[in-house]
């Protein structure tokens, strides 16, 4: 059994421990498990690549040359497309944040408002804008790319990141930011583990079953009066917060789906 781990070399570097873990729990279950960077090509008998890497059309073309990949191509574009990802909320009717694309700061009706690139990521490329002159700051550091706009929505800067293995709820942790309206665990912000209520966990599966995925992160906003709204799917989504707050592998976890879905064992 022989698969691959494709990373981009600047994310193999800051993931090399967690790439070590896959490979060591790999090895435990027979998988000869490779990383694989940037534009070297992987072997033509491999049985899968663990696609880990915000790429859609290389996801796609790897797709389109016979390998299986984990995530699929599908999976990379919806949750890499923040706009998309809000439409795919409407149709599921899982309550969501209202994201709408925006060309021009003209078009901003309210403030404060949250303005994003769709394809950002970790927190990156958000801002949160309190009046037209910062809108168009925004505009001019990004008017290349597709731009999306949100109602500022006051959530304590806390949100809850779902982590989904197939469509189980592999764990979940609130996180709370540290001086900002950002709740990202990689941004300084904190994180403790947290346990889904019945509604919730339906929502999250609803989500990782209408898009087949294997391996995701569903980020929600906490409401103060309880209610939630998805924000963001995490493809590929880290482990950090996972790990600080649960007492498994995630590697493990995710090598032994892979054994299971990929070679019926």
């Amino acid at each position: 059994m022989k698969g691959y781990v494709y990373y981009s070399k600047i994310e193999s570097c800051r993931n090399q421990a967690f790439i070590e873990d896959l490979q060591m729990e790999a090895k435990r279950i027979e998988i000869d498990l490779k990383l694989l960077i940037e534009d070297e090509q992987p072997d033509t008998d491999a049985d899968f690549i663990l696609f880990r890497n915000r790429n859609p059309e290389l996801a796609k073309k790897f797709e389109m040359d016979g390998f299986t990949l984990l995530n699929r191509a599908e999976v990379n574009r919806i949750a890499n497309d923040k706009l998309m990802t809000f439409e795919l909320a409407a149709v599921l009717g899982v309550p969501a944040v209202p994201t709408e694309r925006i060309r021009h700061f003209e078009e901003i009706s309210t403030y404060p408002c949250v303005l994003k690139t769709v394809d950002g990521h970790g927190g990156n490329e958000v801002f949160l804008c309190t009046s037209e002159a910062k809108a168009k700051v925004f505009f001019r550091q990004f008017e290349s790319h597709k731009l999306i706009v949100q109602p500022f929505i006051e959530s304590g800067a806390q949100d809850v990141r779902v982590f989904m293995l197939g469509d189980e709820v592999l764990g979940a942790v609130k996180r709370t930011g540290n001086g900002s309206f950002k709740s990202n665990y990689t941004l300084g912000g904190t994180a403790e583990k947290y346990v889904l209520n019945f509604s919730q966990t339906q929502d999250a599966i609803t989500i990782a079953k209408a898009v087949k995925s294997d391996y995701i992160g569903i980020d929600f906003l906490l409401l103060p009066d309880g209610r939630w709204m998805l924000n963001e799917i995490e493809d590929p989504v880290g482990a950090r917060s996972l790990y600080a707050t649960h007492d498994f592998s995630v590697a493990e976890k995710l090598m032994r789906f892979v054994l299971g879905k990929v070679f019926g064992r």
